[in-house]
């Protein structure tokens, strides 16, 4: 069933009675549309094409849909994890870039591994107890995640953040927004100054469309805005979500974070990136191991529907960029604050995560 938080926006993706519902966020912010999805085709089309975003948000569907892969398997348990495997190598090709989904099939895995021997009837089971919990867990991990930011921020501040890291982007809270919300619990009116976020808009249509919601303070800017807005200062902080995190603190976020974090240096403004744990990514020593995913020339050319470069030009368009370690002023996860140096202390994180 869809479960009932404060977050004042519309859920993102939620289980009701025999099927997963998503909230079209290709839609938002003119259109209400929920996709309720019965395949696990159906979860991998939906993760390529956007319609369910941010790294958080995306684990949670495809651990959804790997139990919509499998929940009809009956005979022998080998038969079982030949398809449980199948299923999720296949759901993991969806998207490169962001580690939660990959993190989010391969926990499900080993869950259901340990449960050898069982009846199918058991291991389709843990599947799904394994699923909703990894949802539930989210939504604590990103409120974890807004109460150790808080201290960072005070009433009245100037924030900017870059794409969505919000509700829409996970389980309910969000990741860099998560700490607005608790501000907002509080009463502080801070101002928040969102990218719009090209070529896809995703700080236009969502971060801006959530914020609204919530009655937070949010001015939309441009990109290129962003030195411009530093200088006046109007800015004292910026806070960003990410894919992936590597070993040395190489941080992977949505294209144009790394310019921000050149921007933030040159203005000694503090750059903080809110990273869940499992977006922690070790087995990947730099930013330069990263899979960097590269999407269609249309979303550059005619993103939406019209025509907005010559026929036939050469496109670039990377979805991510890595942001050196060396510019990012702290890592925040649901156990805490990390600081450089960073290869040391998240591995400190990681074992922290094995003892609870």
């Amino acid at each position: 069933m869809k479960q009932d938080y404060t977050i004042p926006h519309p859920q993102s993706v939620f289980w009701e009675n025999d099927h997963l519902v998503l909230l079209d966020q290709r839609k938002l912010p003119r259109e209400t549309v929920y996709l309720h999805l019965y395949t696990p085709e159906e979860v991998w089309d939906a993760i390529v094409t956007l319609a369910v975003r941010g790294a958080p948000a995306i684990g949670i569907a495809a651990v959804y849909g790997l139990y919509l892969g499998v929940r009809h398997v009956t005979g022998r348990e080998e038969i079982f994890f030949s398809e449980l495997e199948r299923m999720v190598d296949y759901l993991s090709s969806a998207r490169p870039t962001a580690v939660n989904l990959s993190w989010a099939l391969n926990r499900v895995k080993t869950k259901v591994e340990s449960f050898k021997g069982r009846p199918v009837s058991v291991l389709r089971q843990a599947v799904w107890e394994e699923a909703k919990a990894i949802h539930e867990e989210d939504v604590r991990v990103c409120r974890k995640i807004g109460e150790h930011l808080l201290p960072f921020l005070h009433d009245g501040m100037g924030i900017l953040t870059h794409c969505n890291a919000g509700g829409l982007a996970t389980g309910a809270y969000g990741t860099a927004l998560a700490p607005l919300y608790l501000a907002r619990e509080k009463g502080w009116n801070l101002k928040v100054y969102a990218d719009e976020t090209r070529p896809v808009l995703q700080g236009s249509r969502l971060t801006a469309y959530e914020l609204m919601q919530a009655g937070i303070d949010v001015t939309l800017i441009c990109d290129n805005m962003a030195g411009a807005v530093m200088k006046q200062e109007k800015i004292q902080a910026v806070i960003v979500g990410t894919d992936r995190v590597a070993a040395n603190g190489d941080v992977a976020n949505k294209i144009g974070t790394y310019s921000l974090a050149v921007l933030a240096r040159a203005h000694q403004i503090p750059f903080y990136v809110a990273a869940p744990s499992s977006s922690i990514d070790l087995a990947t020593e730099t930013g330069d191991g990263i899979p960097i995913e590269e999407r269609p020339a249309e979303e550059i050319v005619s993103g939406w529907g019209k025509p907005t470069a010559p026929e036939g030009v050469r496109v670039y368009n990377p979805a991510f960029d890595v942001t050196p370690a060396e510019y990012v002023t702290a890592i925040i996860t649901e156990y805490g604050v990390i600081r450089p140096p960073y290869r040391e202390n998240l591995r400190k994180c990681l074992r922290q995560t094995m003892t609870v």
